[in-house]
């Protein structure tokens, strides 16, 4: 007689304390992932007329605008060793991943309220829901690449191996946009005002972060450079300048950002774990 297979058993138990992650459930339901990153992709322009070309459109106009108002009116100045007339690829190679970010953590922040339905009906590991939000964006990010490479050809500016910095500063980017998102998705279950609330930080944070300005704007001495450091997209744009355009080579401004992302994604990794035990009877 044919044994009978052994089906596995899973118990699920509240984890105790802030201390459980348990990461490793992110690689078992990779899967999913995929899935609930692929789904965002396709809802977002779903009887959309113009569809993935919003990729596209937002960040020329935003650069057309930000070359009137800021490179010809207020007349800001690029990076030293960048001539003015290319302020509009060095205002593009800014917005490149400040709209990587922006649209991460617009939908990170909402994404648990959004998919009440899936928290209250199946079990699988909560914190899928906001990486797979983040990671949508890679999507919208390549074909917003696609016109930055078109700037670069007409202005005529020469690349080097420094663009190889550009992977490991798209990730950081993703990372602050995760890092930020746990703690404000988790916080929307609560308390709705988030929701209203998301908008009016992300204007904030961009006049915050040196993307329509340079940021030899800000003093090298004293301690500045540092508290401005704290923002974590500052060292992001920087290393965005520097890598595509040859701009200002970043300084301790980088260290302070990647500092900063560590830290907020720790705390929000145990903040998000901890009230993740609330989440399918609050919201």
């Amino acid at each position: 007689m044919a044994s009978k297979a052994i089906i596995p058993v899973t118990y699920l138990k509240p984890a105790k304390g802030w201390i459980g992650l348990d990461l490793s459930a992110l690689w078992a339901y990779r899967e999913l992932i995929y899935f609930l990153t692929w789904r965002d992709i396709k809802v977002r322009y779903k009887q959309a007329a113009l569809g993935i070309a919003w990729a596209i459109i937002q960040p020329i106009m935003i650069m057309i605008v930000f070359t009137l108002i800021f490179g010809n009116l207020a007349n800001l100045k690029t990076d030293a060793s960048i001539p003015q007339s290319f302020y509009p690829v060095f205002s593009f190679a800014a917005l490149l991943p400040w709209q990587l970010f922006q649209g991460a953590l617009q939908r990170a922040g909402i994404s648990l309220v959004g998919n009440a339905n899936l928290l209250t009906k199946v079990y699988f590991p909560r914190l899928i829901i906001p990486i797979s939000a983040v990671a949508a964006g890679l999507v919208d990010f390549f074909f917003s690449f696609l016109v930055l490479i078109g700037l670069m050809i007409y202005f005529g500016v020469k690349v080097n191996w420094n663009i190889l910095w550009l992977i490991p500063l798209i990730i950081l980017a993703l990372l602050t946009a995760l890092a930020v998102g746990l703690w404000l998705s988790a916080l929307n279950v609560q308390y709705r005002d988030v929701t209203h609330m998301i908008p009016f930080l992300l204007q904030a944070w961009m006049y915050a972060s040196p993307v329509a300005y340079s940021i030899d704007m800000i003093p090298s001495h004293g301690i500045w450079r540092l508290i401005y450091g704290l923002n974590p997209m500052t060292g992001v744009i920087q290393g965005f300048r520097w890598a595509l355009l040859g701009g200002s080579q970043p300084d301790q401004i980088m260290i302070v950002s990647v500092v900063m992302v560590f830290v907020l994604l720790v705390s929000g990794l145990f903040y998000f774990k901890h009230m993740e035990r609330t989440f399918a009877d609050t919201i």
